[in-house]
Parts: C-alpha cells; sequence; structure tokens
C-alpha cells in the first residue's frame, strides 16, 4: 500500500494558511493551563505515573521525537518497530482449544475452524506437559487443556482436519519432543507434507512459573537444537521455540519486565544452540515471542514496538540477517485483568486489548473468552471472543493500514521510552551472566514482586479499577452457568483406554541417538506405541533438575473476589449478609454524593447497604440505625453538619449497641477527628482509605469466615 509522509516544511507551508491565528508556544500552553488549575500542581494532576517508570505527559508535541533513524522507516524494514511486513496483513485468529479428551476436542475444533478461527491452538493439560501419561495423574487430567497419552489420542484429536492448511499452535512447555513426535507421525500417516505454525518448548518459563524443572537444562538444550534442526530439514515453516512473557506478566509485572525477559529469555536460547552447533539464521526465524495484552491500551501498542526493534538489534549483534531479525509475535488478552464477578465486562476488556494487539502489530491472537476465570470455555464463549478478533478485521478494517499507530507522537514517544527502560533491564541481566543466572540470583523474581506490591496497593485503594469487583459490584447478578465441553465419564473412558494401551520400555534407539536420528528415532517409536511418558522418559526426564524461587502467577482482581465469597458463602449458609445503616444527614443533594461512594465501597465486599433519603436531626438518625439493627453505621453529610451530629448520633448508638462499628464518610480535621473519636467513631471512609483493609477487617470482627 502507498505511503505519504509529511514533511516539516509541508506542515509549516499547511500552518501558514492559517495566519490569523496565532500559533502558541508550548510555555503559553501550559502557563494557561496552570492558571486553570487553581493552585493545583500540574505534575500530580497532569502528568501520569506508569508502572513502567514513565512519566505520561498531557501533550506531546513534534519537538519530543527521538532523533532516531528508524522513525524514518517504513513497515517491513529494519528495525521493524512499525511491523515486519511491508504491506498490511491479517492477523491469525489463534483461539486456545481447552478441551479435555481427544474426541470432544476433535468436535469442538472442526466447529471453531469452520467459523473463522484460523490456527489450531492446542492447550494441553498439565499432565501431558509434564511428560505423564493420563492414568498416571488421574486428578489433574483435563484440569485446563487437552489430555494426549498415545498416538490413538493424536489420531482422534486431529481426525479430519487439514494440518497441510492449517497453521498450529502448541505450547508444550518445557520440552517439545514427545508431543512434536507425536503429531509428526500422525501427519506422516497422513502423509502431510508441510506443517506451519509452532510447537514450541520453554523451559525457562516453565521453571519461571513452577519454580524447577522436570529435565536438566544441557538436557532441555540439545533436545532444542535437535529439534530445530529436523524442523529446519522437515518442517521449515514450523517454530520450535517459544519465549513466553506471560509467567511476568500474570506476575503483576510492568511490560518492561515482560519484555527485558522475555528477551534474555530467547538471548540465552540462540546463544545455547549456537554452542551446539547452530546458525542463528537458523535458529531466529524458528523462534515464536508469546506476551500477554494488558489493559493500557498505549503502553501495549508500544511494548510491541518497543520488542520487535529490540530483538533486530539482538539478532543483528548475533550477525543474523535481515529475515532472522523478524520478530514473530502471538498474543494473548491478559489473564491478569479478568475477573469472576460481573465477567460479561471481560467481553469488554479482551476487546479493548484485542485492539491493542492488532494495532501493535501481532502475527497471531488469543481472545480470552469471558469466562476464562471461570470455567472452560463454552461454544457461546468462544464464538464471542472469536467474532471479536473477525470484527476487528473484517469490520473494522484494522488490517488495511500497515502500523496504524505510526507517527503518533505520543506513540512514537513512548515507543522510545519503552525501548530504553526495556533495554536497561535487558543489559542488567546480561551483566548478571544470563537469565538463568539472574533467576538463581532471585533478580527478576524481585523486580516483578516491586511492581505486584505496587499494584496491589492501587487495586486495594481502589486506583486500579475493576469494574465490577473492586468498583460498581453488581449485587444482583448471577453466577454463569457452568457448562463443561465433557464429562467426567468421558474423561473415565479415555484414561482407561489409556491404561490398556499400556506402555513401551525397551526405547534403546532413542535414548541412544544424537542430534535429528533422535527426532526420527521417537517419532518411529511413537508409531510403534510409545507413550508420552515412554518418549520423555527415553529422552532424560529426570526431578528438579534445577529450582528456583517461582514468580507467584494471579490476577489482580483475585484478593477482592476472596471478600465477596466469603460475604456470598455467609448469605447461603444464614440468608444474611453484613448490614451497613447509612445515617444520611440533611436533603438528598446534602448526602448523596457521599451515599453514593460508601454505598460503592461496601458493595464490592457483599455487604448489604440499606439507604434512606436523610434525618434532619441526630437523635432521628440514630433511632433508625438501631431499629435497622445493622453491624455497621456510616454517617454521610456535609462537613459542616458534622460538627453538631456525629458525636450524638456516635454516642446514642455506642450506648445501645458497643458492638456496633460507626464510621464517618469523610476525612475531617485532626481537632474534629479527636472530638468524634473521642464520642467513640470507630473511623473515616475516604476516597484515600484501604478499602480492601477495611472491609477484610470488618468481615473479620463481625464473624464472616471462608469455609
Amino acid at each position: 500500500m502507498p505511503h505519504f509522509v509529511m514533511s516539516k516544511d509541508n506542515v509549516k507551508k499547511d500552518l501558514e494558511q492559517f495566519w490569523e491565528f496565532p500559533i502558541p508556544t508550548y510555555e503559553e500552553w501550559r502557563k494557561v493551563t496552570e492558571k486553570s488549575l487553581k493552585g493545583a500542581s500540574f505534575e500530580k494532576k497532569l502528568i501520569t505515573k506508569t508502572y513502567e517508570g514513565i512519566d505520561l505527559q498531557p501533550m506531546y508535541r513534534d519537538e519530543d521525537l527521538p532523533d532516531q533513524e528508524n522513525l524514518s522507516q517504513l513497515p517491513g524494514h529494519r528495525p521493524y518497530t512499525r511491523g515486519t511486513q511491508v504491506t498490511e496483513k491479517a492477523w491469525e485468529v489463534a483461539q486456545e482449544i481447552a478441551v479435555s479428551t481427544p474426541i470432544a476436542f476433535n468436535e469442538v475444533s472442526r466447529h471453531d475452524l469452520s467459523k473463522g478461527q484460523t490456527v489450531l491452538n492446542i492447550r494441553l493439560d498439565k499432565v501431558t506437559r509434564a511428560g505423564k501419561n493420563a492414568n498416571e495423574d488421574q486428578e489433574n487430567v483435563g484440569v485446563d487443556g487437552l489430555s494426549v497419552s498415545t498416538l490413538a489420542d493424536v489420531k482422534q484429536a486431529l481426525s479430519n482436519i487439514d494440518l497441510g492448511s492449517v497453521p498450529v499452535h502448541i505450547d508444550s512447555g518445557e520440552v517439545s519432543v514427545p508431543i512434536l513426535t507425536l503429531v509428526a507421525a500422525y501427519l506422516q500417516e497422513q502423509k502431510v507434507k508441510e506443517v506451519k505454525g509452532c510447537i514450541g518448548m520453554d523451559p525457562i518459563a516453565e521453571l519461571v512459573s513452577t519454580g524447577s524443572l522436570s529435565y536438566d537444562l544441557d538436557t532441555a538444550y540439545d533436545l532444542m537444537a535437535d529439534v530445530t534442526a529436523w524442523a529446519k530439514q522437515q518442517a521449515p515453516e514450523l517454530q520450535t521455540i517459544l519465549v513466553k512473557g506471560h509467567p511476568y506478566h500474570d506476575g503483576g509485572g510492568s511490560a518492561v519486565e515482560e519484555v527485558a525477559y522475555a528477551l534474555a529469555t530467547a538471548t540465552e536460547y540462540v546463544a545455547a544452540l549456537q554452542e551446539r552447533g547452530m546458525d542463528v539464521n537458523d535458529i531466529a526465524p524458528r523462534i515464536r515471542f508469546s506476551f500477554s495484552i494488558g489493559s493500557d491500551y498505549f503502553i501495549e501498542v508500544a511494548k510491541l514496538r518497543a520488542a520487535r526493534t529490540l530483538w533486530s538489534t539482538i539478532v543483528k549483534a548475533f550477525v543474523g540477517n535481515k529475515e532472522a531479525q523478524k520478530m514473530i509475535i502471538h498474543g494473548r488478552t491478559s489473564a491478569w485483568t479478568k475477573t469472576v464477578y460481573d465477567p460479561y465486562v471481560n467481553m469488554l476488556r479482551g476487546t479493548s486489548e484485542a485492539f491493542a494487539a492488532a494495532v501493535g502489530g501481532v502475527d497471531s491472537l488469543h481472545v480470552s473468552p469471558f469466562d476464562e476465570p471461570i470455567q472452560k470455555s463454552t461454544a457461546f464463549s468462544r464464538r464471542i471472543a472469536r467474532n471479536t478478533q473477525i470484527i476487528l478485521q473484517q469490520e473494522a478494517h484494522i488490517t488495511k493500514t500497515a502500523d496504524p499507530a505510526g507517527g503518533s507522537w505520543y506513540v512514537e514517544v513512548l515507543t522510545d521510552e519503552l525501548a530504553n527502560k526495556i533495554w536497561s533491564v535487558f543489559q542488567d541481566i546480561e551483566a548478571t551472566g544470563g537469565i538463568i543466572q539472574a533467576l538463581q540470583s532471585g533478580q527478576p523474581q524481585a523486580k516483578v514482586a516491586e511492581v505486584r506490591e505496587k499494584r496491589a496497593k492501587n487495586i486495594e485503594h481502589r486506583k486500579d479499577k475493576f469494574v465490577g469487583t473492586n468498583m460498581y459490584a453488581n449485587m444482583t447478578e448471577k453466577p454463569v452457568n457452568i457448562k463443561p465441553e465433557d464429562d467426567q465419564s468421558a474423561i473415565a473412558n479415555h484414561i482407561a483406554a489409556v491404561e490398556q494401551a499400556g506402555r513401551v520400555y525397551n526405547l534403546v534407539e532413542v535414548k541412544q541417538a544424537t542430534g535429528t536420528d533422535r527426532i526420527e528415532q521417537a517419532i518411529r517409536a511413537a508409531k510403534e506405541g510409545a507413550t508420552i511418558a515412554d518418549l520423555a522418559e527415553a529422552l532424560g526426564k529426570t526431578t528438579n533438575s534445577i529450582e528456583v524461587t517461582a514468580i507467584p502467577q494471579g490476577r489482580g482482581a483475585e484478593k477482592f473476589e476472596q471478600l465477596r465469597k466469603k460475604t456470598e458463602e455467609m448469605y447461603e449458609k444464614t440468608g444474611k449478609r453484613p448490614q451497613v445503616f447509612l445515617a444520611n444527614l440533611g436533603p438528598i443533594p446534602s448526602h448523596k454524593a457521599r451515599a453514593d461512594f460508601i454505598t460503592g465501597f461496601f458493595e464490592v465486599g457483599g455487604f448489604e447497604v440499606i439507604k434512606n433519603d436523610g434525618f434532619d436531626q441526630a437523635n432521628e438518625a440514630a433511632e433508625a440505625a438501631l431499629e435497622a439493627n445493622a453491624e455497621i453505621v456510616v454517617i454521610c453529610g456535609k462537613d459542616e453538619s458534622y460538627q453538631e451530629m456525629v458525636a450524638p448520633i456516635t454516642k446514642q448508638v455506642k450506648e445501645s449497641k458497643s458492638e456496633t462499628s460507626v464510621f464517618l464518610a469523610g476525612k475531617p480535621s485532626e481537632e474534629d477527628r479527636a472530638l468524634f473519636e473521642a464520642a467513640g467513631l470507630d473511623g473515616f471512609i475516604h476516597i484515600g482509605s484501604n478499602c480492601y483493609e477495611v472491609l477484610a477487617k470488618l468481615q473479620q470482627e463481625k464473624g464472616v469466615t471462608l469455609s
């Protein structure tokens, strides 16, 4: 497509047409802006500080642009900031299919592929990824994905799916060879010559998220080299190395940590495979990066652009050619941002994140189904998530423009700032001796934990908002109906079939082989009945070969969800919730703002709020509070009414029911604070309060426990 660039001279010429209107300077604009703030700090009001350590300005100008050569580069040209394609290209719709049993998986996959999905994205269960057969860990079979133990399972799962034209995406965990050889054996039987996509291994991501590996690193790297060399010969369009940033993102880290540690991991893999005789131009094109796409739209767009820029720089340092410098990116909308409560809001979150991924230039994308934190996806939730991508491509026409964010002063500056931050952390890792040494020293874990703690505090104070969870709770919502794709009987039948198949213990040829021959011997063994467990054992699987401190994985809303769950359990057992009576002072306009704030504050914990139109006298408010028999009373009104009414209301309530907690909505002066506390007031709730801590403390005091 044509690409037009406006020169500064052309812009100046156009602006001269408006000579009647003087062009203000930045200083003039700032002076007027500061005046409108009426004494408030410009920095505090208009500059936003991000978790990446970047100060977002209220306005960006041409003068802010970094003086870099790549700003004038077109899409498809080094350093690929603006994308790896010269022209626009639709990303691949790669929705994860997490169905437990092969037969059910096949049915779901064929349906979804017929409805617009373009990649077969197979999510494996923990048992398969751990190199175990289904009958060896029956409790966890199919817990979070597909269970595969034998070639028969693969045949059932992939039957009537044309893998000659449909790319695959399989995250195989720390070692890919067992699952890859089962798939390769099936493809050979089906006489499929060309398989595309990724069957990737990422031992370091597994180490980060679990804290240990079941292969020693040298063995894992040997297998990575073997399968990558084999793919070069037998499946040139298949990526064999998957570098995931998800463990850092889902651990609460920022875009800087996610990309920096992913780049350090990829650098480790390139160096390890070079030591095993491979060329960077054969290694780099077989690496697929997988990043989470978070809720901060412009940060995520800039993150993907910065990642491509830096990877090009790294591969160039390895003396890689232009093609090798291209970063292949799979995006996955964030797990961290999704919520259990008010789950349909997850559709909106997924749409915004998918839009950022598309504008940032992913090559393939998974959009989280709205029920992802609650259950396995259903046909409905998968359809909505899949159609989100299709609408962005075919109705919003995002694919009609290469690098749609390019040229934006804000995005270009943000890309440069992020790239510098990421590069600094990356260099720190390299100075430590690489990502493995850094993980053993705890350096990445500490940086992620630092950001996670900042996020936690902001979530607790509701500065970081999760709509429907820590803000704007829906007290009347009904839980999502759980409709599993496959039932326990199907899983039991699958386990029985695996058990009946048995194991092939004599895999001497696989154990003794090296290089690409090891992969060929493993494929032969798979055809002869070797299981996932057989192959894993023959390939060197051991126990806890290396251990580091794992980065805890989670979601931002979990603490508030636990609060709500405690209250919901109490309601299910007793038919009651902790009750909060609003002692509203004066007419509705006098108390409404604070009453609404307090209502929202307590409802996120599942508390029942008792409302009213207000009271003119202190004794009326106190009597109504006592009659309501609520465990908690919050006085809401204007500051001027507090002087006369707070102390009498508090004393009357406390004298009649000392166990009742009485709070004031607002943050009074120190003098008034002391006066109210002397009357027995228990505390003050205002915009600066730690909502989580207040509600958790009250739950404990009022006997709300989680069974």
